[in-house]
């Protein structure tokens, strides 16, 4: 593998060499040198690098007008005197003389041009490819610079194959005294000696520079006079050092780049917050909290439900208790008047049935309001789905039961008498309501409507509801009673010609077409909003439909019996029906 990687560095020193001495002819000699025993390599850019537009690879000529580099002349001189300074020493280095050769690297053409001129053989021009670079030994024993971080590492992938270092590892062996202080480093390279502070002050291409304090080792202490400090703002103001300005309070430092100082401002998104202890990542709520965007804090929720004190909760209280009362007080009426035609003609005592199921909507009504509980729960939509099924179940048996009646007894006298004989009226009802008790049996059973606490549907609030409209019980019971509502309309419709007295398709339709507008309404608005008034939606729709039945079918009946006595009378009753047989015996 290494000798893969050494034919490997080979074959690009090659290209470079080719690139650099064939194909250019430049002048191969450093631009400052002296001899000695053992050779130092400097990299410092002498001249500014050229910005101009090229169309081919070149070489950059650094030695240009007006493109001087005082900067780096710095480095040239300071790496000069030291060399000097060691070499007029008795005691660095005894019997060795140091020699160095200093390159202008102004250019990253430049610079490879260098590296490789250090490489070559002593006395030569060439840099020998060889299996083992272990034995391979360069004209220099070490190189200082560049100065740029993009050219060190140019620099440090040619140097490093054939190991040639930039000191560092020596450091901390250095020991001697330069005008009288003792210079030693430790193992990072830092001095032990001390430090003189300077402030650079530049002009254009000129500078100069003023001490403004001073750091020692032993004892340690640091000294700066601020007041010698020349910063380029209005009024000598000192400029914030910083990447990015502290952002707004609720606002996470995303991190740009690899420096935790250099971020950009995002704002916590709602549910979340910044805590200080963590400016770098936002914090989720609890399940009980809330917090807007760019928060700071979290936020307990607002648990709400339909209470029984609102406004709208005493509206619709009132309502349905009128209609218990109405329901109640007919009872008691048609109990009074069981025996007159127009409570025989309504269905005698089937109308008890019939009030007693709107009783028991009535009474699931009152599971709307107050905070969920499992009772309410449970009863609340069975109890009024299986009470209007009663009802419409009802209201189906007696209008066919008037058309069979009217229509069909001399058509199909033995349906007519088998229907009488076995009941057919009260067995329709028994299996109607008792599907519908499946129904519901089935829905509370397997669907079970429990009180829950929903989170996500508005963020700053905990509805408390039950989970009711979820189920597929919920949508087969009121499906059934949707079924049952045409079937009612439908024999109602039948019966549009039968006697006056008997002749219940405008209220019913009237009913009917109540309860289907009520409930269209209800689940158009359930599909657009879900907040806390939609259990007073779902009561109001349910109320309608209660008060639609109990309207349509027993209010004309009630007006008869206290404001028209004279129609409830059997010869009435007698002279309707006769009309209706010449009626029908004139149109056939």
């Amino acid at each position: 593998m290494l000798l893969q990687t050494a034919h490997l560095v080979g074959l690009q020193l090659c290209i470079s060499c080719c690139w650099a001495y064939s194909c250019h002819n430049t002048e191969s000699s450093p631009d400052f040198s002296l001899p000695g025993d053992y050779l130092l390599a400097g990299l410092f850019p002498l001249h500014a690098e050229c910005l101009q537009v090229r169309r081919r690879p070149e070489v950059t000529l650094c030695d240009r007008p007006g493109s001087f580099n005082g900067h780096g002349y710095h480095h040239f001189q300071t790496m000069r005197f030291a060399i000097e300074e060691i070499n007029n020493s008795t005691a660095l280095l005894p019997n060795v003389t140091l020699g160095y050769e200093l390159y202008d690297v102004c250019s990253e053409s430049a610079n490879v041009y260098a590296t490789l001129r250090v490489l070559s053989v002593p006395g030569t021009h060439h840099i020998e490819i060889q299996g083992n670079f272990l034995d391979y030994v360069p004209k220099v024993v070490a190189v200082i610079g560049p100065e740029d971080s993009n050219r060190v590492a140019t620099t440090a992938a040619l140097l490093s194959p054939y190991l040639v270092p930039l000191l560092l590892e020596q450091i901390p062996k250095v020991n001697f005294l330069l005008h009288k202080d003792t210079v030693t480093f430790n193992d990072n390279g830092g001095s032990f000696s001390g430090y003189s502070i300077i402030a650079w002050d530049w002009s254009g291409p000129n500078w100069t520079f003023t001490f403004v304090g001073s750091s020692t080792w032993s004892p340690v202490r640091l000294d700066i006079n601020e007041t010698k400090i020349q910063w380029h703002r209005k009024d000598n103001q000192v400029p914030k050092s910083v990447c990015s300005s502290d952002c707004l309070e609720g606002h996470q430092h995303v991190v740009v780049g690899f420096q935790h100082c250099c971020f950009e401002c995002v704002p916590c998104e709602a549910g979340t917050f910044l805590n200080k202890s963590d400016l770098y990542s936002c914090q989720p709520c609890g399940k009980e909290e809330w917090a807007p965007e760019g928060s700071q804090t979290c936020f307990p929720r607002t648990v709400v439900y339909l209470t029984w004190h609102e406004r709208i909760s005493w509206v619709l209280l009132a309502g349905n208790s009128l209609l218990l009362l109405l329901l109640i007080g007919t009872a008691g009426l048609f109990a009074w008047h069981l025996d007159t035609p127009v409570v025989r003609s309504a269905g005698g005592q089937l109308c008890f049935l019939m009030l007693g199921s709107l009783a028991a909507g009535s009474c699931s009504l009152y599971g709307f309001f107050g905070e969920p509980t499992l009772p309410t729960c449970l009863l609340r939509q069975a109890l009024f789905a299986l009470g209007f099924a009663i009802f419409l179940s009802c209201l189906t048996v007696r209008s066919f039961q008037l058309v069979i009646i009217f229509k069909f007894s001399t058509k199909l006298p033995m349906f007519q008498r088998a229907w009488v004989q076995n009941h057919g009226a009260g067995l329709f009802v028994l299996i109607s309501s008792m599907t519908q008790l499946l129904i519901c049996l089935t829905w509370l059973a397997v669907w079970t409507p429990l009180p829950t606490r929903e989170y996500r549907r508005f963020p700053q609030l905990v509805m408390l509801e039950c989970t009711e409209f979820n189920s597929l019980g919920f949508v087969l019971a009121f499906a059934y009673n949707g079924l049952l509502s045409v079937s009612a309309f439908a024999c109602s419709y039948l019966g549009k010609d039968l006697p006056e007295n008997y002749n219940e398709a405008k209220c019913v339709t009237f009913c009917l077409l109540l309860n289907f507008v009520s409930w269209i309404a209800f689940f158009t608005v359930a599909s657009v909003y879900q907040g806390k008034y939609l259990p007073a939606v779902n009561m109001l729709a349910a109320l309608s439909s209660l008060s639609s039945g109990f309207s349509g079918y027993f209010l004309p009946k009630c007006y008869v019996i206290l404001c028209r006595s004279d129609l409830n009378s059997t010869e009435h009753f007698q002279a309707s029906i006769q009309d209706y047989t010449r009626r029908r015996g004139f149109t056939r």
